[in-house]
């Protein structure tokens, strides 16, 4: 009986354990400063637990490589899914290095599966660290967002007013407003914008 009470409890731990176990950090806004490196770009491959992003845009940091691995979810790592990132996807991610080896972040037997090698970067689920990319626009919990929802509904943001925001050149006040435009007035804007250069 013992055994067995010892067992379930076991099994209980384990269970709990896998689970990630964090405050939220809040939006990409207020978190991306504390990221190591702001990048846009698209998924080139996958493997085990990590992802390939094509570097496009560095909007804040510095890498030379033209590409970085991006080390996801695996046991109680709090980070998003690999599922999260399909190939031929775009986005806007604020990464965190990783500088040491973890104790336990690497089995041999399942190598493609681990917390990272060092030099790459990992991408946290804690807050808004990362923003869905449509051509040059982006989505996400940008700011202002409940908590823990990472595809609120939201206008779509121009990336160059993100990049701004990132380089301290956009207030926070102004990305707010951008997140918030109407969508059916912009597009009679656009509408009027367009008609007026066509009667010139």
């Amino acid at each position: 009986m013992r055994t067995l009470l010892f067992i379930v409890l076991l099994c209980v731990i384990h269970t709990a354990s896998a689970d990630c176990d964090c405050l939220w950090e809040g939006a990409f806004a207020d978190v991306q400063h504390t990221a190591d490196l702001v990048v846009s770009g698209t998924v080139i491959a996958s493997k085990g637990n990590s992802v390939d992003v094509a570097v496009e845009q560095l909007m804040r940091g510095s890498e030379n490589k033209p590409s970085v691995r991006v080390w996801l979810k695996a046991r109680d790592y709090c980070r998003p899914t690999v599922e999260t990132f399909p190939i031929g996807t775009q986005w806007v991610m604020a990464l965190h290095q990783i500088t040491e080896q973890v104790e336990g972040g690497f089995n041999p037997h399942t190598p493609n599966v681990s917390y990272g090698r060092v030099e790459d970067y990992r991408l946290s689920s804690c807050g808004g660290f990362w923003l869905q990319q449509t051509e040059d626009r982006v989505t996400g919990n940008l700011i202002a967002a409940p908590r823990w929802d990472h595809n609120p509904k939201m206008t779509p943001v121009l990336i160059d007013l993100v990049t701004a925001y990132a380089n301290g050149q956009l207030t926070r006040d102004k990305l707010l407003e951008a997140s918030k435009e109407d969508p059916a007035l912009r597009e009679l804007m656009l509408d009027t914008r367009a008609f007026l250069r066509n009667e010139n």
